[in-house]
């Protein structure tokens, strides 16, 4: 079981960008784990011409099936003791035993190289909670996500101004900040704030210190690390997770394995999986230790986000 993830904040990426996570930190130390991440100079064995990919069969021959991970905490990571977990290897290693694979290997390598080392064919799967969305459909193909992410404010004790959405933070003329690059700074114009008076923030801790001090009365992230970044002040709390708008209709970025194109028959039996683990509510007991709330469990699947 990995740490609770409020020990772990001033590790987390500073919230999805835009596109989430386009290169990350902390893959350096993931050195660290030696034949581990040697696995990554080999390439595994390319497709064969079968209809829908013979990856799986193949997999469970070898016994092992490569994880593309980006060294990110909570979504995939070696940590202190040198062990590979994260939720997405977490879930993996329980989908994949189902399969009948019994080990997974992680073959670390920054965020922006985990599809083209997955099409390249460095490793089998990419395991890194990595959002669902067009431009990445073009590359490769998505399990259903097994999270979704929406966004929540930290305020101070008690939520004095009542902000609930970026509509509120609006219409009370809040003080507002969220963080460089940030997704959030979009939302915000789009429900009417001016860009100019957003307070822009390195990341989430900067953005408590900004709400603890009285500079703003709301810093806008990702429901999962302004949970995190609260869980000691004594001044400022998180508000319940909610749903940005994009273009006037509610927003909801999810996560999930990413597989190469031809390997449609190990997408869809992961998928199948997948499903028996949400029906049965492990899937949760898996995401659960890493800051996930059911806030975050849902149905979405890749062909909405994909748009279509």
């Amino acid at each position: 079981m990995a740490p609770p993830l409020g020990n772990d904040v001033h590790t987390i990426r500073s919230e999805h960008r835009h596109s989430r996570r386009s290169v990350l930190t902390g893959v350096a130390a993931l050195g660290a784990v030696g034949a581990l991440g040697a696995a990554g100079c080999t390439r595994v064995a390319s497709a064969s011409g079968r209809s829908g990919g013979d990856l799986l069969e193949r997999l469970r021959a070898q016994g092992v099936v490569r994880l593309g991970i980006a060294g990110e905490i909570p979504f995939g990571y070696i940590d202190k003791d040198g062990r590979l977990t994260g939720e997405a290897p977490e879930l993996a290693k329980a989908i994949f035993k189902r399969l009948g694979v019994d080990r997974v290997q992680p073959v670390p390598t920054e965020f922006g190289s985990l599809i083209p080392g997955l099409n390249s064919q460095q490793f089998d799967v990419v395991a890194a909670g990595m959002y669902v969305n067009p431009e990445r459909c073009q590359q490769v193909i998505f399990a259903d996500p097994d999270y979704q992410m929406l966004d929540s404010f930290i305020v101070r004790k008690g939520n004095p101004k009542g902000l609930h959405s970026y509509r509120d933070v609006v219409e009370k003329k809040a003080k507002f900040a969220t963080g460089t690059g940030y997704a959030e700074i979009q939302y915000a114009v789009e429900a009417g704030y001016r860009e100019s008076d957003i307070l822009i923030v390195p990341d989430q801790v900067a953005g408590l210190n900004a709400v603890e001090a009285g500079r703003v009365d709301a810093f806008a992230g990702t429901a999962l690390t302004t949970r995190a970044v609260v869980k000691k002040s004594a001044k400022a709390e998180a508000t319940k997770p909610f749903t940005p708008l994009v273009k006037g209709k509610p927003h909801v970025d999810g996560g999930a394995f990413a597989f190469r194109p031809t390997e449609t028959r190990l997408r869809d039996a992961f998928n199948g999986e997948l499903r028996k683990l949400r029906r049965s509510g492990e899937l949760f007991r898996i995401l659960r230790p890493f800051g996930f709330t059911k806030s975050e469990l849902t149905d979405l699947t890749a062909k909405e986000l994909c748009g279509g």
